[in-house]
């Protein structure tokens, strides 16, 4: 059964349940998984966080709950028609659509929500029921094509940002390739200097600038040429708690996205980015931590994610020297600098 079709059956099935208790003249009622802490869990194993086995329960029966359970069929409704049709809606525009609906939403975080609630209730990821971000995708620049939408697109000949992910990264094909790795960097501004010392033919390398907090599609793209095309994935961000959480949340995937952190973690992407170390080796420029700098390195410490030596000895030091360092730094010594040395460096000692 391919994607398309197993959603739709997951749709159908959710409304069969409900038919199936009214025609029983039982209280139609909607199982839905617990996403609160205490029932999100870190698993060892898998290196990632994953739900735990507690289920909340959305009841007609319960005056309170009523319009919930409302506003997710009516929603499943709309995503049932997307997937049928082949089309997609961002959740912006299923926000506004909803204001024709019997049941509306008071705002878009109430209507984010209840999509979360959706995809968690029927385990299926919201670009599979054909909604998408607002986000514009990331840029990957380096010898691949991609073949999206019946079009072949190399990488390397798409302009100087490259091929932008799509949204919809589960449709795309990995037609061919020709790097032995990936890094991922947290800011556009590296991303361009890295494309423009073709930093991509030095390293055989595929360059993904993150923009920031990586997107879903993002992830999903960076966790496929992982296990797909087997690229080893480097991730290359600032030296504070900021940059080191953007680089976990790839890794081993966020709470808040506990259910569908299977498809979105890469447990065996490794950071290169600017540690603490680096600061004092390399003589960076740096900025004073704030106090919300230092609030954030306490709490990685206690995160289970940080719990190997090398984030513990890091997070110490950095919180020590007091200081936290951007990845543009290294232009201290020339804009060629970080691909001419820093970059060889980093990789030879990993």
């Amino acid at each position: 059964m391919n994607r398309r079709d197993f959603t739709l059956a997951k749709l159908k099935g959710l409304g069969n349940t409900i038919i199936d208790d009214v025609e029983k003249n039982t209280v139609p009622a909607v199982k839905v998984p617990s996403r609160g802490t205490s029932n999100i869990v870190y698993d060892q194993d898998k290196r990632y966080y994953v739900l735990g086995d507690r289920y909340g329960q959305r009841s007609l029966g319960n005056v309170k709950q009523i319009k919930k359970v409302a506003q997710m069929v009516s929603m499943a409704n709309f995503c049932k028609g997307l997937v049928e049709t082949q089309k997609t809606a961002t959740i912006r525009e299923m926000y506004y659509v909803s204001e024709g609906w019997d049941v509306d939403f008071g705002s878009q975080d109430e209507s984010n929500l209840i999509g979360e609630d959706l995809e968690v209730t029927l385990g299926i990821a919201r670009e599979d029921l054909g909604l998408m971000p607002e986000e514009d995708g990331a840029s990957v620049y380096g010898n691949i094509t991609i073949k999206d939408d019946d079009v072949e697109i190399n990488a390397a000949k798409s302009g100087k940002s490259g091929y932008s992910i799509s949204p919809t990264i589960d449709d795309v094909e990995f037609v061919d390739h020709d790097v032995q790795r990936v890094i991922a960097v947290e800011t556009m501004g590296m991303f361009h200097r890295m494309v423009q010392e073709k930093a991509y033919k030095k390293f055989d390398t595929l360059i993904v600038g993150l923009k920031g907090q990586a997107a879903r599609a993002t992830r999903r793209f960076l966790k496929r040429v992982n296990e797909e095309l087997h690229l080893p994935v480097y991730i290359c961000n600032d030296g504070d708690p900021w940059g080191f959480h953007i680089a976990m949340v790839i890794i081993s995937g966020s709470a808040k996205l506990a259910h569908v952190n299977h498809d979105l973690a890469t447990p065996d992407a490794k950071f290169m980015g600017v540690t603490a170390s680096d600061i004092i080796n390399y003589d960076l420029p740096t900025d004073p931590l704030k106090d919300i700098d230092v609030l954030r390195l306490k709490e990685l410490a206690k995160d289970p994610r940080y719990k190997n030596e090398f984030w513990q000895n890091e997070i110490k030091k950095m919180l020590k020297i007091g200081k936290k360092a951007e990845q543009q730094s290294f232009s201290k010594y020339g804009l060629e600098y970080v691909v001419d040395t820093y970059f060889p460096e980093k990789l030879d000692s990993m």
